[in-house]
């Protein structure tokens, strides 16, 4: 009697959770469960790879802490909680009619991960963007969410999706073309890339991260690929030189750091520029960054969240201004390490001590960029009575700016 209430229970508790599938679409894991809801955003790639690569499909569980992580278990556990079918992502249907269209774009903003920080107007503009096949580049300070934001619209369109991160790419021609090969028995051969396989998949989705880190030589390779005029690839290092053509339906979406305070991007070319449609996200103001790290961080106090995001508008208040004092504020990346870091049990002077201030200069001494920025995080550390940069009026009207 005991052991079928045991196995009863065991039955209901898989019925309650959340178990899905890992299906490789391109050359990404995405995550499926058995009502066809997509959990890919949700879940780490390492994790999503390491369950196809074992053929075994993940549960959604709770720490102890209140946390949420994703546990390897068998598939036969995801298929027991399959009613429908799995949706066919070798066949996507995308909207074509007009009306379909438009309502599809103008009813996309429950699409948007609720961790996604990005206006109505951005978002619609960006998913009718994709609909409607233009190449966009988004850009924004460096810790914004402009990876995040394209993820997002990969994952909202549902189409076969490929991810090239450009700025790690030590060979551009082996990436986008291929390479030659040699072996004993069978000689020289061409073997090509996976981007010569994904632009050849009609309707895919190519996520070209960190496109302004890229080497020239592969601005040069996709001048003629993002053209709309040409839409082909010429694949040089082929016998004959092969010409790929674009399949119908291919959308590009690149991200790209724009700035002098870059130092390690490169001045993009004005002709390749011309080739995108921008989509610039914003910097968050004091009130979204709490809204983001509250989501993010349920279990960490609120006080000191918004303590944070405090010190993180007074950061990017300050370089914006015309005696700035920094020269840049605390990303949002930052924000979230940061609060990472209080999540597991670090006070805010200890997480701003290895996250915030190796970011910032100290030469200079006392009139150092580190120094401000030191005082700023000092001003929520403590009482309030040591001898800071700011008093409260000055503080308060700092935020409010």
């Amino acid at each position: 009697m005991n052991d079928n209430l045991t196995q009863n229970q065991k039955g209901n508790q898989m019925k309650n959770s959340v178990i899905v599938r890992i299906e490789k679409s391109g050359n990404r894991f995405n995550a499926w469960s058995a009502d066809g809801t997509k959990y890919t955003s949700q879940i780490g790639t390492s994790t999503r790879k390491g369950a196809y690569k074992k053929g075994m499909a993940l549960e959604q569980r709770t720490g102890k802490n209140g946390r949420i992580y994703w546990w390897k278990v068998p598939m036969e556990m995801f298929e027991a909680t399959t009613t429908p079918t799995m949706p066919d992502m070798s066949s996507v249907d995308v909207p074509t009619d007009h009306a379909e269209v438009l309502n599809f774009i103008h009813n996309s903003y429950s699409l948007k991960p609720t961790g996604l920080m990005m206006n109505e107007l951005k978002w619609k503009y960006l998913i009718r963007s994709g609909v409607r096949g233009k190449n966009i580049m988004m850009t924004g300070p460096a810790g914004c969410g402009k990876t995040m934001a394209a993820k997002a619209l990969v994952n909202s369109l549902d189409r076969p999706d490929f991810y090239f991160n450009l700025g790690a790419t030590q060979d551009p021609r082996a990436t986008l073309i291929g390479n030659v090969h040699f072996e004993k028995k069978s000689g020289t051969y061409f073997s090509e890339s996976v981007f010569v396989k994904a632009i050849q998949t009609p309707n895919a989705v190519i996520l070209l991260d960190e496109l302004s880190r890229a080497h020239p030589d592969a601005w040069n390779i996709l001048m003629t690929v993002l053209d709309y005029g040409q839409r082909y690839l010429r694949l040089d290092e082929q016998d004959g030189q092969n010409t790929i053509k674009v399949a119908d339906g291919v959308t590009f979406v690149a991200t790209a750091n724009i700035g002098n305070e870059y130092t390690s991007t490169r001045v993009m070319d004005k002709a390749l520029m011309d080739r995108f449609t921008i989509v610039e996200m914003d910097v968050l103001n004091e009130s979204e960054e709490n809204e983001l790290l509250t989501y993010m961080f349920p279990h960490v106090d609120s006080t000191t969240l918004g303590n944070v995001a405090k010190i993180a508008a007074l950061t990017r208040s300050e370089a914006s201004s015309d005696t700035a004092r920094v020269g840049s504020g605390i990303s949002t990346r930052t924000t979230v390490e940061l609060s990472g870091l209080l999540f597991d049990g670090f006070s805010l002077q200890e997480a701003a001590e290895v996250s915030i201030y190796p970011q910032y200069d100290s030469a200079g001494g006392v009139d150092s960029e580190r120094t401000f920025v030191k005082q700023i995080v000092q001003k929520f550390c403590d009482d309030g009575s040591s001898d800071d940069l700011f008093n409260e009026e000055e503080v308060l009207e700092a935020t409010e700016a």
